[in-house]
């Protein structure tokens, strides 16, 4: 019974800790998410390139960079939907992804050097969505 107890501890332990790196994960990446919309240039772009001006394609495709849209969202919508079971947040919830995915696109119209497209908001929504349909799909 002892072994038992111990057992499930450190189940439940084990259990909370990863739980603890995903949301900090989440968080991490809300951050990284809004630094690099925010800023007027590409970061990314200078540290690969050495110019603000440069936007890297993770995936090439016709598109162009709208792909590294779609995938980093679809990113933090998992791991919002992965820890809003277990802690009820605001900033975990996914209608609040699907603002900040509309927001930050919609922000490039005011911040110097950077472009508002309709096919990176698309990639974003589109991440967003994706994950809710996969989530409801395999709930059901």
């Amino acid at each position: 019974m002892v072994t038992f107890t111990i057992l499930y501890y450190n189940y439940i332990k084990m259990k909370n800790t990863i739980l603890s790196v995903v949301k900090y994960s989440y968080y991490l990446s809300i951050i990284i998410l809004i630094i690099l919309y925010l800023f007027p240039g590409s970061l990314i772009g200078y540290f690969l390139y050495g110019s603000l001006g440069l936007q890297p394609q993770i995936i090439s495709n016709p598109f162009g960079t709208s792909i590294n849209h779609l995938i980093f969202f679809s990113f933090i919508t998992i791991l919002a939907k992965i820890i809003s079971h277990r802690f009820k947040n605001f900033y975990a919830d996914v209608r609040f992804i699907l603002f900040l995915s509309i927001f930050l696109e919609l922000s490039h119209l005011l911040i110097p050097n950077r472009a508002f497209e309709f096919y990176d908001l698309f990639g974003n929504i589109l991440g967003v969505l994706l994950i809710i349909f996969l989530f409801k799909f395999f709930k059901w």
